[in-house]
This record gives structure tokens, sequence and C-alpha cells, in this order.
């Protein structure tokens, strides 16, 4: 009879550590499969993302790209003048309308660059579109938002183009403005990089009512204390009429100026120096420190690697201008703090003015930007010096501290309540239910590791 009780006994062992076995070998398999899923999305997911970003910073440059076709000289030259090549290079989805050179001679005449500036910029659609997606237009017909129109400058819809698609595989091209006719058409593709930028040719220029004829500003009559009251750049105005710098704006402003005027709020920032202490020179510095000698508008601000000069620049890098860009943001940094580029008051070749978030504080006159401070160390309180007294014997009530005891530790017998039927120490099924456990906590330490592993993976796979 014992010898019958053991083989039981082992066959009941083996039977379960069979059972555990088979279970661990299907987590391990499920396991396997959740890898192989994980890793392949995660496989997929990065080559998504790595294509986004190429797509996404794929660099294009108008004007080299417009540099190997020489008929299209005369509208190249145009977009550097008037500085949209700037802003095409910084727009992702775009598709630049050229005009040859006999239809850019017809379309500048005599009329001053920032009137040429509207037109083309008219020229410039807001969306990808190449021979194939001109023909698959839905409906036949479609308005599209063109660089003219985030002007400002576009009452209405004119600043949209109506491209459309006419019988015998012609594209027609015209104002969007009510009773406007479909005066040019597509010629041909110039150069595309999909879905990024697409360069076809025009026959002829797309004219908006009253572009052409609109009166030129000229920068000269600006009123640039005005503009700048009304930007809510009030206390700027007034330190420009009180120190003559002005004058000096005005004078500047023919050959070409760009402003930064900082609002009211930021003269009364935390941290802005007294700039009553300053000498009359160091002001006029100061002032002269915020224009730049060149129309700038924010597409080319955004296109600058390297310092620009300020009107106050006098070589060797002094009262120079720094700028960095994050997405459709523009910062300047002057060597002591920086300021965001806020809003664009006039935009009007050649006289650009921004208004900015900080004063502007260059550091010959302010010194460099100062180091951060150092992390303050953590205070702690001294502990107190014992005080020296002479010995006295201890009082009788003086007991020393009774020593901390751990609680007592829980009886090792099953408390009274146990069911009757529950296992004791004398069971005859313990040496099988203790193996049973045994093979339980490998099976389940295996399961717990290849999941782990699984995460790790995954995890280390999109990061």
């Amino acid at each position: 009879m014992p010898n019958m009780g053991m083989g039981v006994e082992t066959e009941a062992f083996s039977e379960v550590e069979d059972e555990e076995e088979e279970l661990g070998n299907r987590i391990t398999c499920v396991c396997g499969c959740l890898l192989l899923t994980f890793t392949m999305g995660a496989v997929h997911l990065f080559l998504v993302t790595v294509s986004l970003i190429a797509i996404s910073t794929a660099a294009h440059n108008i004007t080299d790209i417009l540099s190997g076709f020489p008929e299209y000289s005369l509208f190249n030259s145009y977009l550097t003048q008037t500085r949209l090549a700037d802003e095409i290079n910084t727009r992702t989805t775009i598709t630049v309308l050229a005009l040859d050179n006999a239809a850019m001679s017809a379309l500048v005449g005599k009329h001053p660059l920032s009137v040429i500036k509207n037109a083309l910029a008219l020229h410039v659609v807001l969306d990808y579109y190449d021979g194939q997606k001109l023909h698959q237009i839905s409906k036949g017909t479609t308005l599209s938002t063109t660089l003219y129109q985030t002007t400002g400058h576009a009452p209405g819809n004119l600043g949209f183009v109506n491209i459309t698609d006419l019988r015998g595989g012609k594209v027609g091209f015209g104002s969007a403005a009510p009773g406007s006719t479909l005066d040019s058409t597509y010629t041909k593709s110039v150069k595309q990089i999909p879905y990024n930028i697409s360069v076809i040719q025009i026959s002829a220029p797309i004219i908006a009512p009253g572009v052409l004829t609109a009166p030129a500003p000229s920068a000269s009559d600006a009123n640039i204390t005005a503009l700048l009251e009304k930007a809510g750049c009030k206390t700027f105005a007034s330190l420009l009429v009180s120190t003559g710098v002005i004058k000096v704006y005005q004078t500047a402003a023919d050959k070409g100026l760009t402003l930064f005027a900082p609002n009211d709020e930021a003269f009364k920032a935390p941290g802005v120096p007294d700039l009553s202490k300053l000498t009359n020179a160091e002001m006029v510095s100061l002032l002269q420190f915020h224009a730049l000698t060149s129309y700038t508008p924010f597409g080319t601000l955004k296109t600058t690697k390297d310092a620009i000069n300020t009107l106050a620049s006098n070589g060797a890098g002094k009262f120079d201008l720094t700028v960095t860009t994050a997405g459709d943001e523009v910062t300047l940094h002057s060597g002591v703090d920086s300021s965001r580029v806020a809003e664009t008051v006039l935009d009007s070749t050649p006289l650009c003015i921004f208004t900015v978030d900080n004063v502007l504080l260059p550091p010959e006159l302010f010194g460099k930007s100062p180091s951060p401070a150092p992390a303050p160390e953590p205070v702690t309180s001294p502990s107190p010096a014992p005080a020296v007294t002479s010995p006295s014997p201890a009082p009788e009530s003086a007991k020393a501290p009774a020593p901390i005891l751990s609680p007592p530790a829980p009886p090792m017998s099953s408390p009274d309540g146990a069911p009757a039927e529950g296992p004791t120490a004398e069971s005859e099924n313990s040496t099988s239910d203790n193996s049973s456990s045994s093979v339980q906590a490998p099976a389940l330490f295996k399961a717990i590791i290849i999941t782990v592993s699984v995460m790790v993976t995954v995890s280390f796979l999109l990061s």
C-alpha cells in the first residue's frame, strides 16, 4: 500500500508538471506573438515617422530652382527683391505660378516695388498643384488662397485665385473677384518636389482689380509715430521723438528699414533697467538697436541664420542681433535678453514695422546676460551644542527610555477559526500540493520575465 500511494503521488506530480509546462509554453507563444506584433507595429511607426520628418524638413529654395531656367530670370529677380522668395522658402505646401521674361516685362512696367510685390504674391498659391492635380479639381473649379491674402492688403476675396479645368485639356487662372475672367492658362510644369513645392508656368499675369492701380505708399510719407501709437507702442514712439531718432528712421526708410517696437507693457516689465539713467548718446544707441538697415519682412526673418546689423551697429559685431525660429515663431536675441516678434504693424516695401514683447538690451550698454544663479543649498538647522554643566546625580524619578520593541510575530499555527476541512501539516496530500506550487512559481516567473522583456523591447523601439 505505501508503494501504491507513492506511485499515485508521483503520477499526479508528473501530470501537474506536464500541464504547467504546457501552460508555460502557451504563455511563451502568446508573448512571442505579441512581441512580433508590437515589433512590426513599432517598426512601421518608426518608418512612417522618419518619412514624415523627411517630408517636413525637405528644404527647397525657389531662387535655386529657377536659376536653372533663364526664361524665368526676371521673375526670379523680383521674387528676391520683394523678399517673397524668403516667404516661399518657409512654406511646406505651396505652388508658384511662374511667368516667363516676356510676361514679367508686361507686369513690371513702371510700377514701384511695393505694387509689384502685391501682384506677385497673387502668383504664390498656398496649396500643392501639379499637372495631374490641375485636371482632377473637384467639380472642375476651385478658389485657392494666395500669399496676397495673408498680407492683409487684399479686401474681400481679392487674395484668392480661380483655377478652372477648361474643355480641351486646358486649365484657366484668374482673379476670384466677381466678374473677373480667366486670362491666363496653364503652360507647362517646371519643377516639383511632391506635396512640398510645385513650380508651373502660366501664360499671363493674374491681375486682381485695383492691385496695379492702387497708389503706392512711400516710406518717407509713412507716419511712423502714428503707426506705433496705434499699435500700443506709445512709450517707444515718445522716446523716438524726444531723442530725435525718429528723423534717423525716416531718412533710412527710403532705402529700407525694419523696426522692432517694444509695446508699452515691455517698459514696465520686471528686470528692465532704469532707462532714465542712460545718457542721451546711450539712449540713441538703444533706440537705433531696435531697427535694421534693410527691409526685412517676417518671412526673411524666419530664414535668417547669421547675426544681423542694426542702425546702432558700428562694426566688430557690436550692437548686432541674432534670430532663432521655432515653427512660425521668431525670437530676437540681444546678448542680454530675448524677445518674440509679436505682430506686424506694417509690411510695405521698403518699410517693415513689428511689435516685440520685450525691450531689447544690447550688452554694449547693459553687460552680458548674467549666468543663472546656483541653486541654493538645502538649509539644515544646526544641532544644538550640548550644555556644559557640572555633573550631578540623576533624580530618582528620571528613568531610561523604554526600548522600542518590534511587534510580536504572528502565531505559526492556524487560527482558531480555520475551517475543519483545511489542509493540516499531517495531510497525506501535502507533498503533492507543495510540489504543484513549486511548479507554478517557475512558470509564472517565466511569463513575467517574458512580458517585461516585451515591454522593454517595445519601449526601446518606440523611444
